[in-house]
């Protein structure tokens, strides 16, 4: 195994009761982090502290600002100061713009962007007072390009994207990297849950014409592991001198828009 210099540091990853949020807490801990994992699913975290020595549950709902303080105050206390935070918590919710609900708008930016806002503010007043640190916001691809029936989520991504560079502009100089990740389709229920039958990997690989939706390239749709490995990258020792950064993980979805 490549030493990613993760040994002995602490990590909090949100979004971590499944998915490519799960992956990221397993791939820190097998590199040697401890790791602080975050999620209002508390059944999914203790499954997840169960299996991983190095995970603890710490149940919150990105949405609270106050909650999120007071978690961050918990695993610092707890495990340590925080050298690592990964952003993953998110939420899908689907529709045509004119016929979208505005609970459903609010409640895909208060988890996709305002959660990210809550939990990124947290860790990085602490990070800057010991002037060092790495973030690393899970987007998506859909932040840079149009699909249909998905425009809160991808506006969401697209705000929680350019709300990362920022703040990786102003953490720079106390020596806090800030990057994005930038997945396309990838095996998780969110994405399950917009298959209708057993032809669902099939036709996201294929892409569509009715929907101006390209396929992938390389003919497959991601694991969670593919994007879990692309985190820890950016917040590794061998991405140093990176900060400000989006890398796309999507088998050339976008085409590298």
């Amino acid at each position: 195994m490549q030493d990613l210099g993760l040994g002995g540091k602490v990590a909090l990853v949100t979004g971590a009761a499944q998915g490519i949020g799960a992956a990221v807490a397993r791939a820190l801990a097998a590199n040697g982090a401890a790791v602080a994992a975050v999620d209002s699913n508390v059944d999914g975290l203790k499954a997840l502290a169960r299996d991983e020595d190095a995970v603890r549950a710490y149940p919150a709902d990105v949405r609270d600002s106050a909650a999120v303080d007071a978690v961050v105050e918990q695993a610092e206390r707890e495990l340590g100061a925080l050298d690592i935070l990964v952003n993953v918590a998110g939420v899908l919710r689907m529709g045509p713009v004119v016929e979208f609900a505005d609970t459903d708008w609010k409640t895909v930016f208060d988890v996709n962007t305002s959660g990210v806002f809550h939990v990124s503010r947290a860790v990085a007043r602490r990070m800057v007072a010991r002037g060092t640190g790495a973030i690393v916001t899970v987007a998506s691809n859909a932040s840079g390009v149009p699909r249909m029936h998905m425009a809160a989520y991808a506006a969401s991504k697209a705000a929680s994207t350019m709300f990362t560079k920022c703040l990786g502009l102003e953490l720079a100089e106390h020596g806090i990297r800030c990057n994005i990740v930038s997945p396309g389709s990838t095996d998780t229920a969110m994405q399950r849950s917009m298959w209708t039958d057993e032809s669902g990997p099939r036709l996201v690989v294929a892409g569509s014409l009715e929907a101006y939706r390209s396929g992938i390239p390389l003919g497959r749709i991601a694991q969670p592991g593919h994007i879990a490995d692309a985190v820890l990258f950016l917040v590794s020792d061998r991405a140093g001198h990176i900060t400000l950064h989006d890398l796309c993980v999507d088998g050339g979805a976008a085409l590298g828009a």
